[in-house]
């Protein structure tokens, strides 16, 4: 019995000399990070208007930028807000697997479509600003990733509206040219965004900016317009009921509201323009742009999921029973398409940065 508790207390001995071992194991996997540096210590390129500190140094290990994750700078928050969204996605994909048949179902095949597509924006714009960072390629090729999300996230968002939220005139007006034409804009909104970034330097903000808000805008109006025709119709011919007994439809207007918001705060960088300096960590205007992007998302998911619900005599009418598969392909090839017009820009900023060296 006594040789049994002597190993017993042998054996605690040697687990407290491991856990006072784990102090020491973390300083090693996770060395000191370096500080962060001034807008002045930077090139131009990775300089955000008004935003004056909180940079990381450039040409770092890689693992500088991941655990940079959990380091305060000038992105954490742009960090952070997309990658909460996305668990906030996943765990809404968990609660409708429990009731929607993904697999045997086809009509639930468009929100499928749009669960991936948020989840993906939301991931490829978290990567961008973690690790791009890193050097001047790093920084476009991780951008141009970004707008391949947000250009596939414009394509889930357009199969949802036109496949569960049309109403039945629209629907016979744009038959057969919706979605193939929300396919185009989708490539040329990041053909503009990545061509406006790659852009960087040579024209002015206002003219890049355009580049990339135009094309986009076009794109949310073609994608939304079977919600704002829906709108429209239930604010002319339902005066007297309650948007509330619509209840996609609220959400709906909420999914627009936000959007609109979110589009507020990415074309103007307020606050930091009235406090310059004051907002290099929290309270810029592209953070609070991802907040009202993840509101605006989840209120779609919310609305399109009782549109999927409560809409089905009507979808399972407009739409055949091989147009949803027609739309996943479509959804695979508006990827690979806009993969590679990044693919592209990635090549040309290659060669802009090697001519540059050469003339140096």
């Amino acid at each position: 019995m006594a040789t049994i508790a002597m190993e017993r207390i042998g054996r605690l001995f040697i687990n407290l000399q491991q856990l006072r071992q784990v102090p020491q194991m973390l300083t090693e996997a996770a060395p000191s990070m370096p500080g962060t540096v001034r807008d002045t210590e930077v090139p131009r390129f990775f300089r955000e208007r008004h935003i004056q500190a909180g940079y990381r140094p450039l040409h770092q290990g890689w693992r500088y930028y991941f655990l940079s994750l959990f380091q305060r700078h000038n992105e954490t928050i742009n960090v952070w807000t997309h990658l909460l969204g996305a668990l906030l996605v996943l765990v809404k994909v968990a609660q409708l697997s429990e009731t929607v048949d993904f697999l045997g179902d086809s009509h639930s095949w468009p929100l499928l479509i749009l669960l991936t597509s948020s989840l993906s924006y939301m991931l490829c714009s978290t990567t961008a600003h973690l690790l791009a960072g890193k050097s001047e390629l790093c920084h476009f090729s991780f951008f141009f990733l970004d707008y391949v999300g947000v250009a596939q996230y414009q394509y889930g968002s357009a199969v949802v509206h036109f496949y569960y939220g049309v109403e039945e005139d629209w629907h016979g007006c744009v038959r057969g040219i919706f979605m193939p034409t929300a396919f185009l804009l989708c490539c040329l909104s990041c053909l503009g965004c990545c061509y406006g970034k790659y852009q960087n330097h040579s024209l002015p903000p206002w003219v890049r900016k355009v580049g990339q808000v135009v094309p986009s805008a076009i794109a949310y109006s073609w994608d939304t317009s079977p919600v704002f025709q829906r709108m429209f119709c239930w604010l002319f011919t339902h005066r007297d009921a309650n948007v509330g007994d619509d209840l996609a439809l609220t959400y709906h207007c909420g999914q627009v509201a936000f959007f609109i918001l979110s589009a507020y705060f990415f074309t103007h960088p307020l606050p930091e323009r009235l406090f310059p300096g004051r907002c290099d960590f929290l309270l810029q205007g592209h953070q609070i742009f991802h907040i009202f992007l993840v509101l605006c998302t989840l209120s779609q998911i919310q609305a399109s999921h009782l549109d999927y619900l409560g809409r089905r005599n009507l979808y399972t009418r407009l739409h055949g029973e091989n147009e949803a598969a027609f739309f996943v392909g479509l959804y695979v090839v508006t990827l690979g398409a806009c993969a590679w017009i990044a693919v592209f820009m990635i090549g040309k900023v290659r060669r802009l940065l090697i001519s540059r060296e050469k003339s140096a």
